[in-house]
């Protein structure tokens, strides 16, 4: 029997010292570890759970602490916070438990001496029936409430207006959904969702998409026969944006880890030809990996720097430009995303530029560009769209398809309040010059 509290203040402390994506750091951690099936899940939930709640669990740990949270020993700050999780969070570990798992883990990490401090906070916690204060100030009310950086919450609320924002921050708390596309070259709606039975639910506005419950869907043998790709919403509606044809050539600039490039490739019926470009050839590895396991023929890989020039590329009918970006969309699966310092982001519009006006060298008259990000960020969407509108006078804006009820004109910016499983944004143009 493993000790799954212990593994996850391991990977909180490997975490906040920011050496990797909480997915990898999970993924690796668990792998290598000798915990079963159950201990597993209870270590996901609560390292997730404190990468989620770190700044209301910080709060609510300072209000009982008499030395302050960042004098504190990393590895007891976590242990703290993994038993404030426990306490308030997860009703089906008894108060008990929690407090007395946390005390032994001090000792664990050889922390002896902070074990009487850990034992005395959480119990104070408890005593004081879970409760804990708010800010006054509106700002500090939803960085402790929601668990955001202020300066994040700041930015949320001047792009989108309070009301969005706060629904924004509220529902990236909740527990994240898998959504797959189904695979038309490899299988029939009836066969797949035969196949998969109740573990998957038709999502009505999308073509060929679904919600997926029970367990590791990749494990099946559906997956295995590339009846399937893990997708989202948000990144499947932005295929729709695109919208391929039969025999289109097709750019992705952006492509890995290719569930775009999947979808368009699908929607395209495996004719045409996609050009998946990414900076890194051993990401590309992942697209050459998928399009084998599906089925999917038409795709090209190129490594390389997307904003630089290649006069060996052909003209293309349609082009994906989903930019590098700062990810804020995705802070509901990748919660460490939220607690980046906003200047860390200020080079990337920049960057988001030159890979979009790059990608007009190569397209054709009358031939449309996508413009996408996992950001709800302004800066990184209208600031850029605006810019290449302003420097580029060949190319106009285009309508987007409605979705789910909602009409966005010719820019979208998705939030789950909309029914999206992220913040994401897209924006469509049409090159009507300049040839």
């Amino acid at each position: 029997m493993g000790n799954p509290r212990y593994l996850a203040v391991k990977l909180l402390c490997k975490t906040f010292s920011g050496s990797s994506f909480s997915n990898l750091q999970l993924d690796s951690g668990l792998k290598n570890s000798d915990l079963d099936e159950r201990e597993k899940k209870f270590c996901s939930v609560l390292y997730y759970g404190v990468i989620e709640r770190k700044i209301t669990l910080d709060h609510i740990i300072s209000s009982l602490c008499s030395r302050p949270v960042e004098k504190l020993d990393e590895s007891v700050l976590n242990i703290l916070r993994c038993g404030v999780y426990q306490i308030l969070y997860m009703d089906s570990i008894p108060d008990s438990a929690s407090v007395n798992e946390s005390v032994m883990l001090a000792k664990k990490f050889r922390k002896a001496s902070a074990s009487g401090m850990v034992n005395a906070v959480l119990r104070n916690f408890v005593r004081n029936g879970r409760k804990y204060s708010l800010p006054d100030d509106v700002t500090e009310r939803m960085s402790v409430e929601y668990s955001a950086p202020p300066e994040l919450v700041r930015e949320l609320v001047s792009d989108h207006g309070m009301s969005t924002a706060e629904k924004f921050l509220a529902s990236a708390l909740q527990p994240s959904k898998t959504f797959v596309r189904r695979n038309p070259l490899k299988c029939s709606e009836e066969e797949f969702t035969s196949e998969l039975g109740e573990r998957v639910e038709k999502v009505d506005f999308l073509p060929d998409c679904f919600a997926v419950s029970g367990g590791d869907i990749t494990s099946t043998r559906a997956y295995a026969d590339g009846w399937f790709h893990i997708q989202g919403l948000s990144s499947q509606f932005c295929c729709q944006v695109l919208s391929p044809c039969r025999n289109d050539m097709v750019l992705d600039m952006c492509s890995a880890p290719g569930g775009k490039t999947f979808t368009l490739a699908e929607m395209m019926q495996n004719s045409g030809e996609i050009y998946a470009c990414d900076l890194h050839e051993k990401r590309l590895n992942l697209v050459r990996e998928g399009a084998e396991r599906l089925g999917i023929s038409n795709i090209k890989t190129f490594a390389g720097d997307s904003s630089e020039y290649r006069k060996d590329f052909p003209k293309f009918d349609r082009i994906l430009c989903d930019a590098v970006c700062s990810g804020v969309g995705m802070i509901g699966s990748k919660p460490e995303i939220k607690y980046k310092k906003i200047s860390d982001f200020s080079s990337l519009p920049e960057i988001q530029y030159r890979i979009l006006s790059n990608a007009l060298n190569y397209l054709k008259t009358g031939g449309e560009l996508v413009y996408s990000t996992c950001t709800i960020r302004k800066a990184e969407n209208d600031g850029v769209c605006d810019r290449l509108l302003s420097e580029h006078p060949e190319i106009v804006p285009a309508e987007l398809p409605e979705a789910n009820g909602y009409s966005f004109g010719t820019r979208a910016t998705l939030f789950p309040h909309y029914s999206f499983d992220s913040g994401f944004f897209t924006a469509k143009f049409i090159k009507t010059g300049g040839e």
